[in-house]
């Protein structure tokens, strides 16, 4: 079952690309003219969202598909990238998959000179996942006990020397080493 954030994202990526919702019945075509606001949808976004969970608003379904959100929303549908395109198609968990993507009609698309559309994304929450990834690979420790033999020309503590990443590590007995050569000769 595709879930209700899984059809928002759908529906969010397809208005980035120019396709409409049609509601009541396809009476009605909705866009929003900003779809993500920052670190969320936008206003204009969730109040489309508003509408087309309505019972008021009949039949929703994106512009150049056959399945209804109301659909998408039961244990029979999933959300899942096109074959062709990557973009986020409903998918019937049994029997025939759709006719089409929703991308047959757009005619500059995939277009891997534009940027993909995108969901919303918390700039701190990224910038400290990668924070944290460039971190990891600094964490790998020397033994402490090899850190003073290799830095015992300077003035750094055991304690010090136990905390200096593994680059360091590597960068200061490469400087002794080549200080030792150049002394030999």
């Amino acid at each position: 079952m595709a879930s209700e954030q899984e059809v928002k994202r759908y529906l969010a990526y397809w208005f980035q690309l120019g396709k409409k919702v049609l509601i009541r019945n396809g009476q009605i075509a909705l866009q929003p003219r900003q779809v993500i606001k920052g670190d969320r949808y936008s206003q204009e976004f969730e109040d489309i969202w508003q509408q087309i969970v309505s019972p008021e608003s009949g039949n929703c379904y994106l512009e150049g598909t056959d399945q209804t959100i109301a659909e998408l929303l039961t244990p029979q549908w999933d959300v899942s990238p096109c074959a062709r395109c990557e973009m986020p198609v409903p998918v019937r968990r049994a029997g025939m998959p759709p006719d089409c993507c929703p991308c047959f009609e757009l005619d500059n698309w995939p277009n891997t000179d534009l940027p993909n559309p995108r969901e919303p994304v918390c700039s701190q929450e990224r910038l400290g996942r990668i924070r944290d990834r460039l971190s990891e690979g600094n964490e790998h420790s020397v033994p402490q006990e090899e850190l003073p033999t290799a830095l015992n020309t300077d003035s750094s503590t055991a304690s010090e020397a136990a905390s200096i990443s593994t680059q360091e590590y590597l960068s200061r007995i490469r400087a002794r080493l080549y200080k030792a050569s150049i002394e030999r000769s």
